[in-house]
């Protein structure tokens, strides 16, 4: 049975944590960057961060902390640890290699769209061997508002060249399925760190235990 209610002209990938096997190494980064500031995140702070735009994390981050908290500092920090942790290579999540093969022998457009950093996603996605597969990166820098606000996707779908509601949006996190939903596209929500509440579960299309879910999903399209 065919779960979409429109047909599928495009498909949109979150990056870290859905396409990307590094949410958990930035969450692991970003403690260890505070602990040697003296700062403790606790595994539920960093949960509440999932998914978020650098600007709005800065916001989180002197809300908890103070409005002097040096931000620069922590996340200049973070960065050379995650260096230094993804040195060997970047993970891809399961499913991730095969689930784009299928869409590239289809031709159905793929785009990225992330809270990420243009330069951080970017190279990330080309030291993955992934970056070539995708017709448009949308990043934060690239929008207004981030997810939750549905922008993002929107503007993905626009450089595709296809409306939202024909396009398949996949994401991992809270803030990512509320920007799909959002967006007129057709969300599916593959959990990595957080997993799916009753409220995801009614804003997507289907929620799958990993990428190659999606592709047999797609499969019966």
């Amino acid at each position: 049975m065919n779960a979409f209610p429109y047909p599928v002209e495009a498909v949109i990938f979150d990056m870290d944590g859905l396409l990307l096997d590094t949410e958990s190494v930035y969450r692991s980064a970003m403690v260890a960057a505070a602990s040697a500031m003296g700062y403790d995140f606790p595994g539920d702070f960093c949960q509440s961060m999932v998914g978020t735009a650098e600007a709005e994390i800065h916001l989180i981050l002197r809300r908890r902390f103070g409005a002097d908290f040096p931000v620069a500092r922590l996340f200049a920090d973070c960065e050379a640890e995650m260096r230094r942790r993804l040195d060997p290579g970047v993970p891809v999540k399961t499913g991730a290699v095969e689930l784009i093969g299928e869409l590239a022998a289809r031709k159905l457009p793929m785009a990225v769209a992330t809270s990420t950093a243009r330069r951080i996603a970017e190279q990330h996605l080309s030291r993955a061997g992934l970056l070539e597969h995708f017709a448009a990166v949308c990043t934060r820098e690239d929008v207004m508002r981030g997810k939750p606000y549905p922008d993002i996707f929107v503007a993905a779908a626009g450089r595709l060249g296809v409306h939202p509601e024909r396009c398949v949006v996949l994401e991992d996190s809270y803030p990512g399925v509320r920007a799909a939903h959002a967006s007129g596209a057709m969300a599916i929500m593959v959990p990595d760190m957080l997993p799916a509440t009753d409220e995801l579960r009614a804003l997507c299309v289907a929620v799958v235990r990993d990428l190659n879910d999606v592709r047999a999903m797609l499969q019966k399209t």
